[in-house]
């Protein structure tokens, strides 16, 4: 099985293509390009007599500091503006990758082939790079679509139980913001640990075309696109606490429990919108699945989580800008006012969904 699309993006129109089993015909081709691969893949290329440029997916690789090495080994090899690069990893790679193609030369033309779920389902799309500076996380990047994504949806038999049900709980949230019909397509792929590599095509295939809506409509994060950061201002809150033992699909999943239990402290009541209770126990099931993750969820200092809620970079100067769901199951960004009385709701909701995992 096989199926190709096109995203539209302000420089143009690129190719998706999600193929199983395709990675090894893909890596015969890359011979004239300069490649940079997440070093667990070395043995790959080793076996297949390709060469690449090798970065250990770390987050402290993910910053402005490791790009000049990187940089100095394509220019000793060659590169320059006619150069093809590409990239094989997940997120970590992806990042580094997209931000060295905007920035060399004025720009390179790049292939993605993301290998963890998480960029299977959706960052390989939407072009946005975030790079690390110092201790800060994200704080500069770009926007630079790449030529070709490459999908092949063996990968996941490379990959740990956690960073599955990671990349499985991006997938439902876009499918869940872009409403019933995607949301209900993506349950109807049965999602698990270990799924078969043909649901998981179909999987992708569904989350990429909910995410394509999103990202051509708002293509710089404006105002639409900006409803896929739902569970992420918990979220992020929770993983930084957690020095990162909590996985960020897995934050997510957690960030959107504490965004519904938000809004039921509130008294918002979702009986007339059932998709939320299915929501609610897919989320259950995936983020059980990561018994790291529920240990360190225990382990959190909440007063830290709560006050990282309250520093997100997408708050205003009177506001907090949460993602919520509405009464009709919809999803929506509410700027609450930022008072005691909304931050101590805030702690609550945490305390909540903390408490339910005990």
């Amino acid at each position: 099985m096989s199926a190709s699309f096109e995203i539209e993006s302000s420089t143009g129109p690129y190719t998706v293509h999600v193929e199983s089993g395709a990675f090894s015909r893909w890596l015969a081709a890359f011979g004239k390009s300069a490649v940079i691969s997440d070093a667990f893949f070395t043995s790959r290329f080793e076996e297949a007599g390709a060469k690449a440029t090798f970065v250990v997916a770390a987050e402290t690789n993910k910053s402005l500091e490791a790009s000049p090495g990187i940089i100095e080994t394509m220019r000793k090899g060659g590169a320059n503006r006619q150069t093809h690069l590409v990239a094989v990893g997940g997120g970590i790679t992806q990042d580094l990758s997209a931000f060295i193609a905007s920035v060399y030369m004025r720009g390179l033309k790049w292939t993605y082939v993301p290998t963890t779920v998480l960029a299977m389902v959706d960052s390989c799309i939407g072009g946005k790079s975030s790079i690390n500076v110092g201790p800060y996380k994200n704080l500069v990047g770009t926007f630079h679509s790449p030529e070709v994504v490459l999908v092949d949806p063996e990968f996941i038999r490379t990959l740990p139980a956690d960073q599955q049900a990671s990349g499985l709980i991006e997938a439902v949230k876009i499918c869940f913001c872009r409403g019933n019909e995607s949301f209900e397509k993506h349950l109807a792929t049965e999602p698990a640990v270990d799924m078969p590599a043909v649901q998981l095509e179909a999987l992708i295939v569904n989350s990429l075309l909910s995410k394509k809506w999103f990202i051509e409509i708002d293509e710089f994060d404006n105002k639409e696109r900006l409803l896929l950061n739902f569970g992420h201002t918990f979220g992020h809150a929770m993983e930084g606490a957690s020095h990162f033992a909590i996985m960020h699909g897995i934050g997510v999943g957690l960030g959107i429990q504490c965004a519904v239990a938000f809004q039921e402290l509130r008294g918002v009541s979702y009986d007339g919108a059932p998709k939320v209770a299915k929501l609610k126990a897919h989320l259950r099931q995936m983020i059980g699945s990561d018994q790291t993750a529920v240990a360190e969820l225990k382990k959190l200092n909440l007063d830290d989580v709560l006050d990282r809620v309250a520093s997100d970079k997408k708050h205003g100067a009177d506001f907090y800008a949460l993602i919520l769901i509405a009464p009709d199951g919809g999803v929506v960004l509410e700027k609450l006012p930022k008072t005691p009385e909304t931050l101590a709701m805030v702690g609550k909701a945490i305390e909540r969904v903390v408490e339910s995992w005990a």
